[in-house]
């Protein structure tokens, strides 16, 4: 396959992923809006690996999925301490983390 399509499938979950973060106010959502945007630029490093045939972007891709998998921690760590305090869940409406 070309590396066109690759590139394609992998704009398309990236456009969908910001435009979930942008249009979205629950941040569970926007969590999961942020991981299909990391998802998207995995799939465009491995077909640019694949297509260079070599193995960096592949190695770049598992690097980026240990900096998704510590952001979701420390995302749903503070989602749930947020829940917990009984404060708003809307992303619009929290100013605790306001400095």
């Amino acid at each position: 396959m070309n590396i066109g399509w690759y590139l394609a499938v992998s704009a398309l979950v990236f456009c969908t992923g910001a435009a979930g973060v942008l249009t979205r106010r629950s941040p569970l959502v926007i969590l999961l809006c942020l991981e299909l945007m990391l998802n998207a630029a995995n799939l465009a490093l491995i077909a640019f690996s694949r297509m260079w045939g070599n193995g960096d972007g592949q190695i770049f891709a598992i690097i980026v999925m240990v900096v998704a998998a510590c952001e979701v921690c420390i995302g749903l760590g503070l989602v749930v301490a947020i829940f917990r305090r009984r404060l708003p869940i809307d992303v619009d409406e929290m100013r605790e983390l306001h400095g």
